[in-house]
C-alpha cells in the first residue's frame, strides 16, 4: 500500500487529491491538490461558488506515520460565496477554521490527553504545549456543540478549589449520568447565575431536583431561577459540619485542661469521627475507656451517633418530629460548637428534610471532585482556569470525539 493511500484512508479528502509525497528531512510531505471535477465549498457555509483566486501554502500537522512526522501542504483556494455573499475560504475537510493540524491529528493527540500529563504529551509526539491545549479545546467545542442536555432533571452544584487563596470553581454535574455538565470561575452568585444563563429557561424548567451544600449565595440563585425545583442539602456536607463541631468540642476541651489532659487525648482524633464499625480493636478498647471518663467530646460524640438515626426514617414526618428532639439534646448539651450546628440545622430544616421527598446527595458528585483534582495533579496544576476547565470537560463531561475515518488509539 503506498503512503498516499494511507492518507487518503485516514483523513477525508472528498473533492481533493494527493498529489505526491516526499521525505524532506526527516519528515513526510504531502502535497494535496484540489479535484477539478468538484467545486469548492465555502468555509463558512458548505455552499459550493465559483472559484476566484489561490492562497498562500498552508502546512497542517497530521497523525505520524511508524514515529515518522506527516505534513499536508496545500494552497486553499477562495471563492465568492452566494449564500454568504462575500470572498470565502474554501472548507478543508481534514482540517477546522485556521488550525495548523488535521482533525484526525487532534483526536489523536485529545486521546492521550485524557490519559497523560499534556506536557508529556507534546514531549511524546514532538509537538508544543499550546498545540495539546489547541487540540483538546477543538475536541472540546465539537462535543459541548453536539451534546444533549434535554434529559437533565436532577443537578449537583459543588465547589473544587483550584489553587491555593481560596480560589475556587463552581462544577454542575448531572446526577442520573455522573457526568460534568458545566464549570465556571469562582462560587459567587454570579458564577451560578452564569450557569443557568447557559442552561437556558427551557432546560431550567425541566429540572426537578438541586442538590448543594448549605452556601448562601447557591440558595439564592437556585430559589431565583429554578423555583419550581426541589432543594436539597447534600447529606455528606451535612454530616461534615458536624464532624467539624464534635472536633472542635475534642480542641476546646484539651485547651482548658493542659497539657495532662493532652497526653491522655492523644491520637484520639479520628475515635471520634469515625464510624462505630469502622474503628480497629485498639480503638475500640481506647473509646471503653475514655468513655467511663465523663468527657464533654463523649457527649458529643453520642450526639453525633444520634443524628446518624435522623438518615434512616423513610418518611418526612418521623424524620421531622426526631430531628426536633435531637435539636432540644443538641442544644442543652452546653457544647457551644453542637449548638451552633443544632441551630443550622433548624435554620435550613425545610430544605434538609426535602431528602425525604427526593433523596438525592452528592456523594457522586465528591467522588467527581477527587477525580477533578487528580487531573489537576497529574499536570502539577494549570496556570489559568480556562485551561485547567477545558481538561475538566474534556476528562469528566463524556462528550462525543469529532468524526474522523480512522481511530488512531
Amino acid at each position: 500500500m503506498l503512503v498516499e493511500q494511507l492518507i487518503k484512508k485516514t483523513i477525508d479528502m472528498q473533492g481533493f487529491r494527493v498529489k505526491s509525497v516526499k521525505k524532506d528531512s526527516e519528515i513526510l510531505i504531502a502535497e494535496l491538490i484540489p479535484d477539478r471535477r468538484f467545486a469548492p465549498r465555502c468555509g463558512r457555509c458548505g455552499s459550493p461558488g465559483p472559484y476566484r483566486d489561490q492562497r498562500p501554502v498552508r502546512t497542517f500537522r497530521h497523525v505520524p506515520l511508524w514515529g515518522i512526522p506527516v505534513t499536508l501542504r496545500y494552497k486553499p483556494r477562495r471563492l465568492l460565496c452566494p449564500k454568504c455573499g462575500t470572498v470565502r475560504v474554501e472548507r478543508m475537510p481534514w482540517t477546522n477554521g485556521k488550525q495548523r493540524f488535521t482533525t484526525a491529528f487532534a483526536c489523536f493527540l485529545a486521546v492521550w490527553a485524557r490519559r497523560l500529563p499534556w506536557y508529556t504529551v507534546a514531549r511524546l509526539f514532538h509537538c508544543s504545549w499550546s498545540t495539546i491545549a489547541a487540540a483538546v479545546e477543538t475536541v472540546v467545542a465539537y462535543g459541548l456543540e453536539h451534546r444533549d442536555l434535554s434529559g437533565v432533571t436532577l443537578i449537583g452544584i459543588d465547589e473544587i478549589s483550584r489553587k491555593k487563596g481560596h480560589v475556587y470553581l463552581t462544577n454542575v454535574y448531572d446526577l442520573a449520568t455522573s457526568t460534568l455538565i458545566w464549570s465556571g470561575e469562582g462560587r459567587k452568585k454570579d458564577t451560578l447565575q452564569a450557569f443557568f444563563e447557559f442552561f437556558g429557561k427551557e432546560r431550567t424548567a425541566q429540572l426537578q431536583g438541586i442538590c448543594c451544600d448549605m452556601w448562601q449565595p447557591y440558595i439564592d440563585v437556585i430559589k431565583e431561577c429554578a423555583p419550581q425545583a426541589i432543594l436539597v442539602f447534600d447529606k455528606f456536607h451535612i454530616i461534615h459540619h458536624l464532624m467539624e463541631a464534635v472536633d472542635q468540642v475534642r480542641r476546646d476541651e484539651i485547651n482548658a485542661k493542659g497539657k495532662k489532659h493532652k497526653e491522655l487525648m492523644k491520637n484520639t482524633r479520628y475515635i471520634w469521627l469515625k464510624n462505630p464499625w469502622n474503628l480497629t480493636d485498639n480503638q475500640r478498647l481506647t473509646l471503653g475507656n475514655l468513655e467511663k471518663l465523663n468527657l464533654k467530646i463523649n457527649r458529643a460524640y453520642l450526639i453525633k451517633e444520634a443524628f446518624r438515626i435522623f438518615w434512616s426514617y423513610r418518611r418526612m414526618g418521623w424524620a421531622a418530629k426526631y430531628l426536633k428532639k435531637w435539636f432540644w439534646w443538641a442544644t442543652h448539651s452546653r457544647l457551644k460548637p453542637i449548638r451552633d450546628f443544632a441551630w443550622l440545622i433548624r435554620n435550613h430544616e425545610e430544605n434538609i428534610l426535602s431528602y425525604f421527598h427526593l433523596p438525592i446527595h452528592n456523594g457522586t458528585v465528591e467522588g467527581l471532585n477527587n477525580k477533578a483534582k487528580v487531573v489537576s495533579h497529574r499536570a502539577y496544576g494549570f496556570r489559568s482556569a480556562k485551561n485547567y476547565i477545558l481538561n475538566l470537560y474534556h476528562s469528566m463531561a463524556d462528550l462525543s470525539m469529532p468524526k474522523i475515518l480512522h481511530t488512531f488509539a
